[in-house]
């Protein structure tokens, strides 16, 4: 086992309050692109679908798009090898808490009981007139925009740009930041705010910080004290090795 892996095995073992703070690069090993970057949604899609003022005026054109990613695209995806591990150390009451930045619930698929959305849900929908919520399975999208009983638009229950964080999944995220001893962070480069400065609060609490990326973020060479270059599956495979 590489040196930082087995480093960062033994730092679990012997955590008492362990979360995870996962980002889009967990999921990439499942077929979901991450937005940002070489390869992005956002290199292929015009962002502005996800502004909610932009929702609000060309509501069929970004619900087009939005079904296309989201319902057809993405709805295909299975949690991989990093998310089941993650729900493992779950199941042996290591790991606490699951934060995630994604929406696309796989967490919850591999088994994850625990699980803060912190921007949300593609397994909900929410009326924008009445605020009444649907399971997105529900809803028919034959027709767009969908319609919820009073007549109203639904819209994911996602955050767009331009809302607001959740606040019961922005202040127990915060919460268990201050309260965790570990921090795994998996697939982030630490550049979406607010969200982003959940490590940090983490860190100023105490916390050591164990980082697995392929590549260098924000978190690299300022609060991450074990980094493991690698993949979210590969390392989480290694690290659970240890406690079977």
């Amino acid at each position: 086992m590489e040196e930082n892996t087995l480093k960062a095995a033994r730092i679990i073992k012997n955590a008492k309050h362990l979360i995870a703070f996962t980002g889009a690069g967990i999921s990439v090993e499942s077929g979901i692109p991450s937005f940002r970057g070489e390869g992005g949604l956002w290199s292929k899609y015009d962002p502005h679908i996800l502004d909610l003022q932009t929702f609000y005026s060309r509501t069929k054109e970004c619900w087009t798009t939005i079904k296309e990613i989201f319902y057809e695209y993405w709805g295909e995806s299975s949690p991989n090898a990093a998310h089941f591990a993650l729900a493992k150390l779950e199941e042996k009451d290591i790991l606490k808490a699951v934060v995630t930045m994604n929406i696309d619930n796989l967490h919850q698929k591999a088994g994850s009981k625990k699980v803060i959305e912190f921007h949300g849900t593609l397994d909900k929908m929410v009326c924008i007139k009445c605020g009444k919520k649907y399971a997105s399975g529900s809803v028919n999208l034959e027709n767009l925009p969908p319609k919820c009983s009073c007549g109203g638009v639904l819209k994911p229950d996602f955050i767009f740009f331009g809302e607001g964080i959740p606040q019961d999944a922005y202040k127990e995220s915060f919460a268990l930041a201050e309260k965790s001893d570990v921090v795994l962070v998996v697939g982030t480069t630490g550049e979406v705010t607010p969200a982003a400065y959940i490590p940090t609060v983490a860190k100023q609490h105490g916390a050591t910080i164990i980082e697995i990326n392929p590549k260098k973020s924000a978190y690299t060479d300022s609060i991450t004290d074990i980094f493991i270059q690698e993949k979210a599956g590969n390392a989480l495979n290694t690290i659970i090795k240890e406690f079977t």
